[in-house]
C-alpha cells in the first residue's frame, strides 16, 4: 500500500490553492508555525512541503520574511507599461514613486543622439499586496512641461507620455544580470550581493522623437525571460 508522506499532502493541498487563485500571485503565505498548527504536523513537515513549492516554482522564501508566491510567468506586453500589463494578467502589484523630476543627463544624451539633456527622471519601486519589492526601475523622459510638479496622474508614466503625445513605436531593449550593490540594495530591501536581472529599454515614435529610456531591476523570482522565434527555409 502506498503511503503519502505528510509533506506530500500538504504540498498538493497548498499547490491546489494557488493554481486555484485562492491564494493569489504576490500574496505571502502563512508563517510555518500557523501552517503546522493548520495541518497538525511539525514545523520541520511544513518546510520540507514549502522546499518543494520552490523547487516548482510556484513560491519564493526569504530568511526572515517568509514564503511568497510567485507570478504564474503568463507573458506582458511591456509595451502597455509594467502597470498595465500585470493588472490585465490578475497580478496585485502597486507601484511607490521614489521621485520625479528635473534633471541633466548629458552621458545619456550623448549616447542616444538627443537635442537637449533636459529629462525628467522618475524613480519608482514596483510591490506584490505582500508589500514584498520586486522591481526598481529609473526612467528617464523628455523634459515635459509640468510633469515633474504634476506628479504622474492616475500612477501611469505611459498614460502621461500618451497625453503628451509620445507613443512608443519601435525602441530595443537590452538584459543581462548582475549583483545589487549598497544603493540597489537599500533601494531593494534587499541584501547586497543578491543577483538580479537588469534591463534597459529605450523607445522612439514613430516619427523618431525619443520617448523613455528605462533602467530596471527585476526580482528573477517573479520576472523571466521569454522569447518567440521561428525558422525559415533559405
Amino acid at each position: 500500500m502506498n503511503v503519502t508522506l505528510k509533506h506530500q499532502r500538504i504540498t498538493v493541498e497548498l499547490e491546489r490553492e494557488i493554481r486555484s487563485g485562492r491564494v493569489p500571485r504576490g500574496a505571502r503565505l502563512p508563517g510555518e508555525l500557523s501552517l503546522a498548527r493548520r495541518f497538525g504536523v511539525s514545523r520541520n513537515t511544513v518546510r520540507a512541503a514549502l522546499a518543494e513549492l520552490n523547487q516548482a516554482g510556484l513560491i519564493a522564501t526569504r530568511t526572515g520574511k517568509g514564503s511568497f508566491v510567485l507570478f504564474d510567468g503568463r507573458p506582458l506586453a511591456a509595451r502597455l507599461g509594467w502597470a498595465r500589463a500585470l493588472a490585465a494578467q490578475g497580478v496585485r502589484a502597486r507601484v511607490r514613486v521614489l521621485r520625479i523630476a528635473a534633471t541633466t543627463e548629458d552621458e545619456l544624451a550623448a549616447r542616444l543622439g538627443l537635442d537637449s539633456p533636459e529629462v525628467i527622471a522618475i524613480e519608482r519601486v514596483r510591490e506584490t499586496a505582500a508589500g514584498a519589492v520586486i522591481s526598481y526601475e529609473r526612467s528617464c523622459v523628455p523634459a515635459i512641461e509640468g510633469m515633474a510638479a504634476r506628479g504622474l496622474e492616475g500612477g501611469s508614466l505611459t498614460e502621461g507620455l500618451l497625453r503628451a503625445g509620445l507613443r512608443a513605436h519601435h525602441g530595443e531593449q537590452r538584459l543581462c544580470g548582475g549583483r545589487l550593490d549598497d544603493r540597489e540594495a537599500a533601494l531593494l530591501e534587499r541584501e547586497p550581493g543578491e543577483w538580479f536581472l537588469r534591463t534597459e529599454r529605450t523607445s522612439w515614435t514613430a516619427d523618431g522623437r525619443f520617448v523613455e529610456h528605462v533602467s530596471t531591476l527585476l526580482d528573477p523570482e517573479h520576472f523571466q525571460l521569454h522569447l518567440d522565434f521561428s525558422e525559415s527555409g533559405a
